[in-house]
């Protein structure tokens, strides 16, 4: 089990609290009985609210996107957001062109772990997705306006 820790302190304090900083961390520490003890392996990851702040644009421009209404086998096509993620990821600049069974190729989208892109790339990362996200999805936005979007989607500075 992974869980995702935030620090919080009192001012002046010599130590603070770990909490859940996400709803699988809530859901399993919200599961444990008082006393229990659970050990782990710490890591600090790059700067997790510009983490939080690229998925609240992902999640933003998904939630606003509307795909043509078209049918597959008689089947309604879905919009997907792990697809759209992808996507997005791809066209920001970060995919790798990998080989099909057929002899074709495709481009999946890079990792964005923590473990697996510094800093610098991820800020590069998400310039390059806010502009994709203007280019294809919120065509009537100014880069202004989507900041302020999300300073008040989720209170980011």
């Amino acid at each position: 089990m992974k869980l995702t820790l935030q620090k919080f302190e009192e001012e002046g304090a010599e130590w603070g609290i770990l909490i859940p900083a996400d709803k699988e961390s809530q859901t399993y520490v919200g599961k444990l009985i008082r006393n229990d003890v659970i050990t782990a392996d710490f890591k600090k990851p790059r700067n997790y609210l510009f983490f939080r702040k690229w998925w609240a644009l992902i999640n933003y421009a998904f939630d606003i996107w509307q795909p043509d209404e078209i049918t597959y086998k008689g089947v309604a096509v879905e919009k997907n957001m792990e697809t759209f993620r992808k996507d997005i990821t791809i066209l920001a600049g970060r995919g790798k062109p990998v080989y099909r069974m057929d002899g074709s190729f495709t481009v999946e989208a890079e990792s964005i772990s923590f473990a697996n892109m510094k800093e610098k790339e991820f800020i590069e990362l998400y310039e390059a997705t806010a502009k994709v996200i203007l280019d294809n999805v919120l065509t009537n936005y100014s880069e202004q306006e989507l900041a302020l979007v999300l300073q008040k989607l989720e209170g980011f500075a």
